[in-house]
């Protein structure tokens, strides 16, 4: 139907300049034929019979012929004219957007009126030639030519959509059924890799679709069953991890006794002994939180970072300690997050930078600054430390792998970055080197994730 209508659409927009030219080419045949049948009557010296006047008056389709030669007007033939005339055209010089214009005009009106017709007579046969006519046969004429033009425009149309439909369904959409039943299929079971879509089409964007499908479910079909082996990995290691932690926590128990001991050799290793059952018990605490992955959304209240900053330092920078804070954040900014996950990030972020601080022996300073710009927050963490090594950089932010301190899992970082992640934010690390590390805190205004 589509086909039909814009096939239609293009003969019209070709019609109404044919109309035009077909009414040029008939008033033209007019003149033509009336000076033909003025020859008659000049080759018999002006004496032909009123019968025979009318008869050739009839044949051309005018009133009357005027012939102007050696600048002398003349009528030649002439009958009673039915009505004064209505309107005059001369052909010798007319635009093409007035042709069209007075097609259109004797188109429409239905009314039978007389016109004088102007042009230059064939064969030199004279300066002008004047015809007077009726333009009801013209607007006949013209209707009978559209009707033809329209029913030829039609038939032509209706067997290009035919072949168009043809052609669409079997090289477009019996193709795209055959994609959709694929995905369809596929959905049915994603982890059998028998149910992955075969390209063999030869249109070309269809078989680039059906090759970023066949990648996508060949990518999608390996991470389920990645992530499947993952799943039952994970709770074995969570059991495991369960155990282990109850085991080691009655070591450290028996290690905190062994330290008692009167014997040097004893007493001396025992602190190493309770150092190493501490980092196998945080450790098992921290992969069983990570395997849980069960971080409920943020629930997002405003309140003063100024205040959350400070509890944070309070209970991660003990006065007594060689880490100073440095603390740049306006006490009257107010955020819209969760705070108990925020506080985590940023415990998590000063609890890593007073450790490598201290793991110097040296003096030093973390810095806590704040502040807000157009369309967010942001929270910069930085400190005097070592800088972070190149291997912990290219994994800082990945479960087990961004470990930057000796016997440290990892997870710390994964899990701060996910939590920022979870309020539309970004956890990014701005520099690391000998100087220090500062990692920043990007937290959206946006209000898509709930009201308070």
């Amino acid at each position: 139907m589509l086909t039909v209508v814009f096939v239609l659409l293009a003969e019209v927009l070709i019609l109404v300049p044919s109309i035009a030219r077909f009414r040029q080419d008939y008033l033209q045949m007019r003149l033509e034929k009336a000076q033909l049948a003025s020859l008659a009557l000049l080759t018999t010296d002006d004496t032909i019979s009123p019968q025979l006047e009318k008869e050739l008056l009839d044949n051309a389709g005018v009133y009357n012929v005027v012939l102007r030669r050696d600048a002398v007007r003349q009528l030649v033939l002439s009958s009673p004219i039915p009505q004064p005339i209505d309107e005059t055209f001369d052909l010798r010089m007319i635009s093409h957007a007035a042709l069209i214009r007075d097609a259109l005009q004797d188109f429409a009106d239905p009314t039978n009126r007389v016109i004088r017709v102007i042009g230059n007579p064939v064969e030199q046969g004279g300066d002008l030639i004047e015809v007077a006519m009726s333009t009801a046969p013209l607007r006949t004429a013209m209707i009978d030519y559209s009707l033809r033009i329209l029913v030829i425009s039609a038939a032509i149309s209706i067997v290009t959509a035919a072949i168009l439909f043809v052609a669409v369904q079997k090289l477009m959409v019996l193709p795209i059924r055959r994609l959709v039943a694929y995905m369809a299929v596929y959905a049915e079971a994603p982890e059998d890799a028998r149910r992955t879509i075969q390209p063999n089409t030869r249109i070309t964007e269809i078989r680039e679709a059906e090759e970023a499908l066949r990648s996508m479910q060949t990518q999608l079909t390996g991470n389920l069953r990645q992530k499947e082996r993952l799943a039952q990995l994970g709770g074995a290691v969570a059991k495991i991890s369960h155990d282990l932690r109850n085991i080691l926590t009655s070591a450290q128990l028996f290690a905190d006794r062994i330290g008692n001991s009167v014997d040097p050799v004893v007493a001396r290793s025992a602190p190493k002994l309770v150092n190493s059952i501490t980092r196998a018990v945080s450790l098992c605490e921290t992969t069983l939180a990570f395997g849980k992955a069960e971080e409920p959304p943020p629930s997002m209240t405003r309140f003063s970072l100024r205040m959350l900053v400070d509890e944070v330092l309070e209970a991660e920078l003990p006065e007594e300690g060689v880490v100073a804070p440095v603390l740049d954040v306006p006490a009257g900014l107010m955020i819209r997050a969760d705070r108990e996950q925020l506080y985590r990030v940023l415990s998590n972020l000063l609890r890593n930078a007073r450790q490598a601080i201290e793991a110097t022996g040296e003096p030093g300073n973390i810095e806590v600054a704040g502040g807000e710009a157009d369309a967010e927050w942001w929270v910069r963490v930085g400190d005097t430390g070592p800088g972070l090594p190149p291997k912990a950089r290219e994994h800082l932010f990945t479960a087990f792998q961004g470990g930057a301190r000796k016997g440290g899992s990892g997870l710390g970082l994964a899990i701060a970055s996910e939590l920022v992640r979870g309020h539309g934010g970004r956890l990014e690390l701005l520099n690391s080197g000998e100087t220090g590390t500062e990692f920043l805190i990007r937290l959206p205004k946006g209000e898509t994730l709930g009201s308070a």
